[in-house]
């Protein structure tokens, strides 16, 4: 247990100085609303602009990693100054209601959450979502030749054919999902073939841009990577398509990005405010008609006309309260992946 503080202590630490230099969108102010932004900051700004207007209250963040921020604020316990927790992914949110950091919801952010979109403690919610898809080049692969799950890529025929970037909170939700829905011995044979078989690569650009060059035949990475560049110049996927898995794959998982609110803020009042605010049409309609192509999951908000539904995808049902990123660190970290 020492050893494990002690290996947080480090990460705050790292997280601290980069918070000192570049993670800050401004001094931060004490009269100001104080978000640990783990999202994209492009589309949190966008958050935060269309509040602001609305409710005339001021919003400051640090921009940082899910991982990261979960960590820090585990470590900063009732001191930390944040108020309000925004993440890519749920395992870090997670984490922080596991630490018994969160406040509850209030009720009327909840009510605009569709219950699939949140998890059932009411302790944070769901806020944007996105597909785990596998992406591939259309000159080295057909349709029928694409893998129908994605513990398919395990076996040898994949060996050298295949990216991921294992680093990346990303795509270590997708193995946390995996972990819950297949359980830990299938999870761990499953890193042993992708050890064996993939190229690993630093983020989700970086294999899309591997397999756009022909480098693999396909890669798994979230959805909106790709509709990004498609509605762009189609630089980095011009040469590729994706492949949705459906069927309640574990390669179906759609991951939900979390909101939350710290037990320890003293703006709780404003800090709910934020969080029914992006839950709500307005907020959900920053997502369906900006450019990040994430999925809006409240207030019956359609996704981007670009996107295929979000019910059409045939997601697992997963608990996103139990997805366990330490267990998943230490599985990939024994399969030499990390």
């Amino acid at each position: 247990m020492r050893a494990r503080w002690k290996r947080i202590a480090a990460v705050v630490s790292a997280v601290a100085v980069l918070g000192g230099s570049t993670a800050c969108s401004s001094s931060d102010d004490d009269d100001e609303l104080l978000i640990y932004n783990a999202q994209h900051e492009s589309l949190t700004k966008e958050w935060i602009e269309a509040f602001t207007e609305e409710t005339g209250i001021k919003v400051t963040y640090r921009q940082g990693g899910d991982t990261e921020f979960g960590n820090q604020l585990v470590a900063e316990g009732a001191g930390s100054p944040a108020d309000v927790f925004l993440t890519e992914n749920s395992p870090a949110m997670a984490a922080v209601e596991r630490a018994g950091l969160f406040a509850d919801l209030d009720a009327a952010t909840l009510e605009q959450v569709p219950a699939q979109y949140r998890p059932s403690t009411g302790k944070w919610t769901g806020v944007a979502a996105r597909s785990t898809v596998f992406v591939y080049n259309t000159s080295r692969l057909q349709p029928d030749q694409l893998p129908k799950s994605l513990l398919d890529l395990q076996q040898p025929q994949w060996k050298g054919r295949w990216g991921a970037p294992p680093p990346k909170a990303d795509f270590q939700a997708i193995v946390s999902a995996l972990l819950q829905l297949e359980g830990e011995p299938a999870t761990a044979q499953w890193l042993a073939g992708m050890k064996a078989n993939a190229k690993l690569y630093s983020d989700n650009i970086a294999t899309l841009k591997a397999v756009n060059a022909g480098e693999v035949d396909g890669g798994v990475i979230y959805h909106y990577y790709w509709y990004r560049d498609q509605a762009k110049t189609k630089e980095i996927s011009g040469n590729t398509a994706l492949h949705y898995f459906k069927n309640e794959d574990p390669g179906a998982f759609v991951s939900l990005s979390g909101g939350g609110v710290l037990a320890s803020s003293d703006k709780l009042d404003q800090a709910q405010q934020f969080l029914t605010f992006i839950t709500s049409r307005a907020g959900q309609e920053v997502l369906e008609k900006g450019t990040s192509f994430e999925y809006p999951v409240a207030s019956g908000v359609p996704a981007n006309p670009a996107l295929p539904p979000l019910d059409s995808l045939q997601a697992p049902e997963v608990d996103p309260s139990d997805l366990n990123a330490q267990q998943v660190t230490d599985l990939m970290t024994k399969a030499g992946l990390l």
